[in-house]
């Protein structure tokens, strides 16, 4: 799929930005409220650091499977999903970094 999609992608690098800012908020989102609620429910830091990685990621394999099956291969939805891996994981690498600020913040006190 990436690769029928790569040469879409290079050309429409607008559109590529306008589907991923979308989902950078999303995953950014997901995993703050998350992180703060499980810290605000008293739960510890490996507890919060892997719910908190599990609600902002995105099961993007079964999004593209299910986009070709109802719009098709050349649809946009199928390419809005390529994009989303593309982003979710250097997105994800970043907010690894955010946890470990917030273990030494919040939980080397403990």
């Amino acid at each position: 799929m990436f690769s029928l999609k790569g040469e879409k992608i290079i050309n429409l690098p607008l559109d590529v930005v306008r589907v991923a800012i979308p989902y950078t908020i999303y995953f950014a989102f997901m995993f703050f409220s998350t992180f703060f609620i499980a810290k605000w429910m008293g739960v510890g830091y490996e507890k919060s650091a892997t719910v908190s990685f599990t609600a902002g990621s995105n099961d993007f394999e079964l999004a593209i499977a299910v986009a070709i099956a109802v719009f098709g291969i050349g649809s946009q939805a199928a390419f809005a999903t390529v994009i989303g891996p593309l982003v979710e994981v250097p997105v994800l690498i970043l907010l690894v970094n955010v946890a470990l600020g917030f273990k030494r913040r919040y939980w080397n006190n403990q």
